[in-house]
């Protein structure tokens, strides 16, 4: 059974059509890699599974039950914010809160949901924060961390509420070459604990190693989908080629 299924995406912005019918399903577990050139779709249909954007057309499943239909589009605020909980998302810029301390940060969204207990949350919190290598900097405001610090931290905000499936937009776009392999560590291991994930990503060589599944997105179709081997060892189209030479 698929835990996230899109079936028949779409979205455009005035005249620009930037999904024109995205179809793909991932298992619990797995790890999916978009990759794809800039304006391709592959930061909208990530912000279209988040509800960041609402698909024009198309469902979005979680775990056989439709959570969107685009053909009925009508979906309160309360119904947004529940089926945000299914999925936790990081962004390229961390979005931390600068007044907060990376605890605080951690155990903001879990405090406001009212799901635990306070003293299971400040646990889990710090829990997470050990889990990815910030144990020592649980007091520190964003200001005082790195880059890759920050982005951790918002990994770990992003567990925080337990969802089904974390997904990452370029975690490392705005990060340092020095510090992109911290983050990526973190998101690797997570993998090798079983954490479904969909990563857009610009790396290809992490992409590679980590994913079981990946997508070539351009033009907003899926061009090509199918093992890291089959997408970077055996490309069927011209077009796909030609984008892993360009960045080579």
């Amino acid at each position: 059974m698929s835990i996230l299924e899109v079936k028949g995406f779409t979205k455009s912005f005035g005249d620009v059509k930037v999904l024109k019918g995205v179809d793909f399903s991932i298992e619990e577990g797995e790890v999916l890699a978009i990759i794809g050139p800039s304006g391709g779709g592959k930061t909208t249909l990530l912000r279209c599974i988040n509800f960041l954007e609402r698909a024009d057309g198309g469902t979005l499943s979680i775990n056989d039950k439709v959570i969107y239909d685009g053909s009925c589009p009508s979906i309160s605020d309360a119904e947004i914010r529940e089926n945000r909980l299914h999925l936790g998302m990081v962004f390229q810029q961390f979005n931390l809160f600068p007044q907060y301390t990376a605890l605080e940060n951690v155990t903001l969204a879990p405090k406001l949901s009212r799901k635990w207990p306070e003293d299971e949350i400040l646990e889990r919190a710090k829990d997470l924060l050990a889990r990815v290598g910030l144990a020592d900097k649980m007091n520190n405001y964003p200001c005082e961390l790195s880059g890759g610090q920050q982005q951790r931290v918002a990994i770990a905000r992003a567990l925080a509420m337990q969802p089904d499936i974390l997904c990452f937009d370029e975690p490392t776009s705005s990060l340092d070459p020095e510090i992109t392999g911290e983050v990526l560590r973190v998101i690797k291991r997570l993998a090798e604990e079983n954490t479904t994930m969909v990563v857009v990503t610009h790396e290809m060589g992490f992409a590679r190693e980590v994913a079981d599944k990946v997508i070539f997105i351009d033009g907003g179709v899926i061009a090509e989908c199918g093992t890291p081997d089959e997408i970077f060892g055996n490309p069927k189209s011209e077009r796909l080629r030609d984008f892993l030479g360009s960045i080579r």
